[in-house]
């Protein structure tokens, strides 16, 4: 009869179920052999006051016999199937320092285990001079016997190194002194955030929103685990790809990505259309890509629309990924699968829904953007508090600091306004819904696209700035049709007024005629049946979608608004 590590793992630890229910995560340190996994391990659970495990000491006594032995009679998938389940189980318990092998991490199941679990994983990254140092007198290892201990770590580094970059936190290691490198540790423990993580709940094609700063150095570490290959496509724009382009194609290079094309296209919403459309389809099959390379989208609405719809098409459907780096993109058009280009006749006219494989919204790219383009994406945030309720008066309290940058101010901005966006999709996804779903989301946009379909896309009118002034539209058509109190028209203008946004048609730089906005919103993708269809307000969480809005009620609306 066959041994199974099973057998004999660890008697007395409860069974590995998933996240431990604790406020404090275990740490899980990974890295070639070596790198001071044990050495440091003791060191940090003692600074931290945890209990310390060694996985390859708790493997032998458990099993009753040094790990060369189990790999001699039983190979090394036998060996790192009971590894893993060894890990699992020590995870499962209480919180804990634990050092693994250094071949655990480079065990997919093994890191889908760990992450799993709730633990925060290490990488000690050491040079390979340090190394050779450290594994002398090691060559009873099944590795090193009868091999240049040289060779068989660089032959490691070449194949581990990609898989590491997948834990959370990567600890550059030297000739330093132990102590040294244990403050280092702690240090870097008590800087780690890890990202919030929205889940977008779609079924088998499910995914999650992560929202936290630094995600562009980690970008590959990211992506791995829920991408078919590590080949991908960037698109960017020209303004954009200068300033994280070099991040995020370190972070996918660190993970052993490789990069079939960066591709950039020029800035603005001119660049949604089918000529432009038609030259990344081009660029991207020259590139060489196949079903298995994911398009990323690095860049605001435009690019994440624009490279959406070319993933969605390219091949029949590539992997796509969803890098947002304005705050307009990051709250709103990157979570959902909307994609698209313009028509004469209107705005995202032509398009597909395909969802992403994933979406990374590093806030660290809003400190990029110019004061005019992130209070811009605030009216979605704002749009997201009408429709929420409670979110509303966080709006109300702390737009001011989320349009002056302020880093905690933005973090939560972006997660409430993913997880309401996330929980409408989830219920809605293709706005198939008779009333209300995720027609909901567009509050303020009936009027916002028809004014910038009436700018003609050239700038002078940003995408958030006409949701601001259709967010003060419709909440005074709300109260004209007796809907809610004149209050709240009031209160939203006033707000994002105060957000240094335009709230009304006379706030903006040009002018716009009364025909010319009907004739734009009678093209309207949320009409049904010739007629147009808005969505309204009774109070900020009590929203609603109607078709029985008098055509007059809405030109007297913006007339008095001041179109001409």
């Amino acid at each position: 009869m066959r041994i199974s590590l099973l057998d004999y793992a660890l008697p007395g630890l409860p069974e590995a179920t998933g996240p431990r229910d604790s406020a404090r995560p275990s740490i899980v340190l990974v890295g070639l052999p070596g790198a001071g996994k044990s050495a440091l391990g003791r060191r940090i659970s003692t600074l931290l006051g945890l209990p310390f495990r060694d996985a390859d000491t708790e493997i032998e006594n458990a099993a009753g016999m040094p790990i060369t032995e189990i790999f001699a009679r039983y190979g090394e998938p036998h060996f790192r199937d009971g590894e893993r389940r060894v890990i699992s189980r020590l995870l499962a318990g209480p919180p804990l320092v634990l050092a693994t092998g250094g071949g655990a991490f480079a065990d997919a199941a093994t890191r889908a285990a760990i992450r799993a679990s709730g633990a925060i994983s290490i990488w000690l990254k050491c040079p390979l001079s340090v190394l050779i140092r450290r594994v002398a007198g090691r060559e009873h290892r099944p590795m090193f016997l009868n091999a240049d201990p040289a060779d068989v770590l660089n032959r490691l580094m070449t194949a581990r190194h990609p898989l590491y970059a997948e834990a959370d936190i990567t600890l550059s290691c030297n000739d330093e002194s132990l102590e040294a490198t244990t403050r280092r540790l702690d240090q870097a423990l008590k800087e780690y955030r890890a990202p919030q993580r929205v889940p977008v709940g779609l079924g088998d094609r499910a995914y999650e929103v992560l929202v936290g700063q630094g995600l562009l150095k980690h970008a590959g570490g990211l992506l791995a685990p829920v991408l078919p290959a590590k080949r991908v496509a960037i698109i960017s724009d020209a303004n954009v790809a200068p300033l994280h382009l070099p991040a995020l194609r370190a972070g996918l290079q660190e993970a052993g990505f490789a990069i079939a094309a960066e591709l950039t296209v020029p800035p603005g919403e001119a660049s949604k259309d089918f000529a432009r459309l038609h030259g990344l389809l081009d660029d991207l099959l020259s590139a060489g890509v196949d079903r298995q390379t994911s398009v990323i989208a690095l860049g605001g609405g435009v690019v994440g629309d624009l490279a959406g719809f070319a993933a969605a098409i390219a091949m029949r459907g590539l992997p796509f990924v969803q890098i947002p780096t304005s705050l307009l993109a990051q709250v709103d058009s990157s979570v959902g699968g909307k994609t698209g280009v313009n028509l004469k006749a209107g705005k995202n006219l032509a398009g597909a829904f395909h969802q992403p494989r994933i979406v990374l919204a590093d806030t660290d790219t809003l400190g990029s953007l110019p004061p005019r383009e992130l209070r811009a994406g605030y009216a979605e945030v704002a749009k997201h508090g009408l429709l929420q309720g409670e979110f509303w008066q966080w709006c109300e309290a702390n737009g001011s600091a989320v349009v002056a940058g302020n880093a905690s101010a933005l973090v939560t901005a972006v997660v409430e306004s993913c997880k309401l966006k996330a929980a409408v999709v989830a219920a809605d996804e293709r706005e198939e819904s008779a009333e209300g779903g995720r027609a909901l989301l567009n509050l303020g946009h009936t009027f916002g696209h028809a004014l910038e379909a009436e700018a003609r896309f050239d700038g002078t009118l940003l995408h958030g700035e006409a949701v601001a002034v259709g967010l003060g539209l419709a909440a005074s058509l709300s109260a004209r049709l007796g809907h809610c109190s004149q209050e709240w028209p009031s209160r939203v203008i006033s707000h994002l007024t105060a957000c240094g946004l335009p709230a009304r048609i006379t706030d903006l730089p040009r002018r716009f005629t009364v025909e010319a906005l009907l004739g734009r919103m009678a093209k309207d993708k949320k009409n049904r049946d010739g007629k147009m269809r808005f969505v309204l307000l009774r109070a900020p969480g009590d929203c609603f979608t109607s078709a029985d809005v008098p055509a007059e009620a809405v030109e007297k609306l913006l007339r008095d608004e001041g179109a001409a």
